[in-house]
């Protein structure tokens, strides 16, 4: 799939019904907790800088890939509430103005996101009217692409991104020749597929995450941090893509080769769908960081997120099928909507869910995620 094709249409999925990113996303809020220390540590490298005169000290914060749930927003109310706290005792006579951007892609379901901001965030206009709560920062959406220039030169103090670099601007286009020796050929996703496949995820991951960088250096204000994370893996191998591996690679390619075996669709249809998600090595990442140049590592380290699921009964098996299908839906439910249309995305996901319920004990046993966490500041 063409980079501007998929920039246009890859979203989590919007809404609130029970396959969206917003019901499905507690598991990322979960892990996003689990490094709030990681966080703060990084956010205690920034530099606090006192106002010019005659105008007031401007702190900007940017979540990239904020997609449309609350976590983004809990998230940059932690930032600030620290940042706020270190100007304080560090002697200013009052904390910067602070401006939060969330940034995505055109696609992603803003409306929702802003409809949870405060003072609107209760479940009906009732509560929001009546919500006592408030915002300490100005607020913009920035629709576009995260391995570009999103903002002005020298902007930005610092940079969040969570569970989003994995994500690949484009499916490498020699995956989907038939010509090419890397031709991911009855799969849908890398795992388990030929070395040739899984090293042109690896050139796209290293090429975008370049893109990222060189993106973000011209934007970040002198003493400013990054703080990164997205999927990573454990094992040297990219064929092996850990939790990724399984959440797309085991039920998920069954079901799409059950639609097949059924008539349903053809194999040619199933083999022009691969999921543009990289999970990289430390090694991997490391590496793109090191050429770059622009930024010195402050920590770079795998983190193990735990599970995507997150299930009120656990001896239940049906529920957690379920749970896996609509994890998976809300991540590439607009994806594979757009490749086979929503009626046979909800037979696709059905099947997941029920090849899932068959095997739960061992999904809640073997499902873990595992995160790069990486902070970062500008080298120079």
């Amino acid at each position: 799939m063409a980079p501007m094709k998929l920039e246009r249409m890859l979203s989590m999925k919007g809404g609130k019904d029970e396959s969206s990113y917003v019901n499905n996303s507690q598991a990322q809020a979960q892990h996003a907790r689990s490094m709030l220390h990681l966080l703060t540590e990084t956010l205690d490298g920034v530099r606090l800088s006192s106002p010019p005169e005659y105008s007031p000290a401007n702190f900007v914060v940017a979540d990239l890939g904020c997609s449309c749930g609350s976590n983004t927003i809990h998230m940059v109310d932690v930032i600030i509430k620290h940042m706020t706290k270190r100007y304080e005792a560090g002697g200013f006579d009052s904390p910067p103005e602070f401006s939060a951007f969330f940034s995505d892609l055109p696609s992603n379901d803003f409306n929702t996101l802003f409809q949870l901001l405060p003072p609107y965030g209760g479940s009906s206009m009732e509560e929001c009217l009546a919500s006592a709560s408030h915002r300490s920062y100005f607020v913009a959406g920035v629709p576009g692409s995260f391995y570009r220039r999103l903002f002005p030169a020298k902007s930005v103090d610092v940079f969040y991104s969570a569970f989003s670099l994995h994500w690949l601007s484009q499916v490498p286009e020699v995956v989907l020749d038939k010509r090419s020796t890397a031709y991911n050929k009855g799969k849908i996703f890398i795992h388990g597929a030929n070395e040739s496949a899984a090293i042109a995820y690896k050139k796209q991951f290293q090429s975008d995450l370049a893109g990222f960088l060189r993106s973000r250096s011209n934007e970040m204000k002198p003493g400013g941090s990054m703080f990164l994370v997205c999927l990573g893996r454990t094992c040297v191998d990219p064929t092996d893509q850990g939790g990724a591996g399984l959440l797309f690679g085991t039920h998920f390619q069954d079901a799409w080769d059950d639609l097949v075996q059924e008539g349903l669709i053809t194999s040619e249809k199933r083999d022009n769908f691969n999921i543009p998600v990289y999970a990289p090595s430390l090694e991997d990442f490391k590496e793109v960081v090191e050429a770059d140049g622009s930024f010195a590592i402050n920590k770079l380290e795998v983190f193990k997120g735990g599970s995507p699921l997150v299930v009120n009964h656990p001896e239940d098996a049906a529920e957690i099928g379920r749970a896996l299908a609509n994890s998976c839906r809300s991540v590439s439910g607009v994806l594979v909507d757009a490749h086979i249309g929503e009626d046979l995305s909800d037979e696709l996901f059905s099947r997941v869910a029920s090849r899932a319920t068959s095997q739960a004990k061992e999904l809640l046993d073997q499902l873990q995620f595992f995160h790069i966490v990486a902070s970062l500041s500008l080298s120079y």
